[in-house]
């Protein structure tokens, strides 16, 4: 059982940005992320699958859910190559990137990705956003593609559950003046994040793991806020940190 050199070719080319981006289509591994992408409704192209799918429960429960869809069957060995993961769980999901703009941004709560390179963090953060209630995700130039397979894994499929932005700073800004969210940035050296509870909405900034959030952006912060730390660390990974803050944000809305 082998798959098409047309398809093969095509999941090869989702794994650049930009060849990804131009084909518009997204790579979704494993049991779990393909199982939410399809409660999310996302809108199949065809899946890959093999043996290991029905290894557990979840999987063939899976299983079932995709007979529907264009399937087609390959060895273990073959799903292997295609995989971006060392060990594959049987199912790889095509489907179509969802289209999302600016246009429906509204007063609200969003978080927003500045510069953030790493498909774990960015992950960890959108998952995040929807375990916590948030309107929306904005990925600013220079973040990473919210939509490559490995920020799909590490959102556990979470990024199909949320509208997810592309924008400019400039864009941003302009949007959120028009409905009025205030900029709140995160630092280390910021505000304690409990003196801002009680917000109607706002749009939280995660910088650069390692430049932080750019300039433009603090200097229109309504306030800059962290997450207190007793400890003798320094600080927390921007994912763990970013999670913190949503919570703490979103537990103390207004709405």
């Amino acid at each position: 059982m082998t798959l098409s050199q047309r398809r093969s070719r095509l999941i090869g080319r989702l794994r650049a940005r930009k060849t990804r981006g131009r084909e518009g289509l997204v790579l979704v591994e494993g049991v779990r992320a393909t199982a939410e992408a399809l409660d999310a409704g996302a809108d199949v192209s065809f899946v890959v699958t093999s043996s290991k799918l029905t290894a557990t429960e979840a999987g063939q429960a899976l299983s079932r859910r995709l007979d529907e869809h264009d399937v087609e069957a390959v060895t273990d060995g073959v799903l292997a190559e295609l995989a971006d993961t060392q060990s594959p769980q049987g199912v790889l999901l095509v489907c179509w990137e969802p289209e999302r703009s600016l246009a429906p941004l509204r007063r609200g709560r969003y978080l927003v990705l500045d510069g953030i390179q790493d498909p774990g963090n960015a992950g960890t953060l959108i998952r995040g956003a929807v375990a916590f209630g948030l309107d929306g995700v904005v990925c600013l130039d220079g973040t990473v593609d919210p939509w490559s397979a490995k920020t799909v894994r590490a959102s556990a499929g979470m990024v199909f559950r949320s509208p997810v932005l592309l924008a400019s700073v400039q864009e941003l800004l302009r949007r959120l003046a028009k409905v009025d969210v205030p900029l709140f940035v995160a630092d280390s050296v910021g505000d304690d994040v409990e003196a801002h509870l009680g917000m109607e909405g706002f749009a939280l900034v995660i910088g650069n793991e390692g430049a932080g959030v750019r300039k433009d952006l603090r200097d229109r912060a309504a306030a800059v806020v962290s997450v207190p730390m007793r400890g003798p660390a320094e600080s927390l990974n921007v994912g763990v940190a970013g999670s913190i803050l949503m919570h703490t944000l979103s537990r103390g809305d207004a709405r």
